[in-house]
């Protein structure tokens, strides 16, 4: 969404009619901290037990009494930090897209696994805080919302959790690429293949080529694949991390082929 002029305007303009005590809250302070989410629709609130502030409709209220060390002010408004941000939004969102704004979150460094952890561990039982306790631990700089929806669904599947980001290097040590998602042990590549410019595919396919060289496996899944095809996912990436390469493996394209690395289909499928 960005920050831009006009949500900034209105966010003030509702400040003015509200008395000093309420903090923004949920997505719109997520907004307010730099994370990609709609603040307006509906603008969050927390206010105390006793504020007359109530929900109506494009304005969401919480009441809750909330302590100052869970308030920061951005640009003059007042905002929960960004712990208490996503804590809260736990509670609101499946957690599939709490995981998503806790790893744009981390992305930004704004936050990482260590201050989630330790932050729920202070909060007590305060709702949301069970659950942004058993996600900061799975949290990562994940780059886009559908790598995170990916690597949730291989969490879901009961496969080991996939390192996030990771360098990769040649026998030689020469830098060949970063992996979205890696499984050291199977030198297994996961990519999430979103809709790039034309410019952007021809250096994927170049970057392709240098991990295929070098002895990576490569697999490439789109939004249909996760959305719509969920098994043949979790059955690909089961298969690959169960077979195991070395980086001094000659043909790793023996076991797994790409099939096709044009835009219409840049997945590598297993031969059976």
């Amino acid at each position: 969404m960005g920050l831009t002029a006009d949500s900034w305007m209105v966010l003030s303009a509702w400040q003015r009619q509200f008395p000093p005590d309420i903090v923004f809250a949920g997505k719109t302070a997520a907004w307010l901290l730099g994370l990609d989410l709609d603040p307006l629709n509906p603008i969050g609130l927390i206010v105390p037990l006793h504020s007359g502030v109530r929900s109506r409709p494009g304005l969401d209220v919480r009441r809750c009494d909330i302590p100052q060390h869970d308030v920061i002010k951005i640009r003059g408004l007042p905002a929960t930090t960004v712990n208490r941000t996503l804590s809260d939004l736990c509670l609101r969102l499946p957690p599939v897209e709490a995981l998503v704004v806790i790893d744009a979150a981390v992305h930004l460094g704004l936050t990482d696994n260590a201050a989630l952890i330790r932050y729920a561990e202070l909060a007590g039982g305060r709702p949301g805080v069970r659950r942004l306790r058993s996600l900061a631990v799975h949290a990562a700089p994940a780059e886009s919302p559908m790598e995170t929806r990916l690597r949730w669904l291989l969490l879901r599947a009961g496969l080991p959790p996939p390192e996030v980001q990771s360098e990769l290097h040649d026998v030689d040590g020469r830098f060949v690429g970063r992996a979205d998602l890696y499984y050291p042990a199977a030198r297994l590549v996961i990519e999430y293949d979103g809709s790039n410019h034309r410019d952007r595919l021809v250096e994927d396919d170049r970057r392709q080529n240098r991990l295929i060289n070098a002895g990576f496996v490569l697999l490439r899944f789109t939004a249909a694949d996760i959305h719509n095809r969920p098994e043949s996912v979790e059955a690909l990436v089961r298969r690959a991390v169960k077979t195991p390469l070395t980086p001094k493996d000659p043909n790793p394209g023996g076991r797994y082929a790409p099939l096709d690395t044009t835009r219409r289909n840049r997945s590598v499928l297993l031969r059976g």
